[in-house]
């Protein structure tokens, strides 16, 4: 889902703060734990261009939210403040 250089800088369309957080937001409550772009796109409650949602998922990716493998994508980012507490002081081997 990389994009290349040339492909960052010839965005003709990028997405709304309102798209990225309708994307979050549907990711976040799916039902199965790896899911498919089809999936994504049957779930969201309007229709986002093909283009546009492929941008999202990269920013996503990149943000460290999501995570693409072979078998699909799945939503990674925990917000639980006792989970970041306990990494912040754990110790690390």
């Amino acid at each position: 889902m990389k994009m290349s250089k040339k492909q960052e800088y010839r965005l003709e369309h990028s997405p709304t703060l309102n798209t990225v957080l309708m994307v979050e937001h549907t990711l976040m409550n799916m039902d199965k734990s790896i899911f498919t772009v089809a999936d994504i796109k049957k779930k969201l409650p309007k229709q986002v261009n093909h283009r546009i949602l492929m941008i999202t998922l990269s920013y996503l990716e990149e943000s460290n939210k999501i995570l693409v493998t072979i078998k699909g994508i799945t939503w990674i980012h925990n917000t639980s403040p006792r989970l970041r507490k306990e990494i912040s002081e754990g110790l690390e081997l």
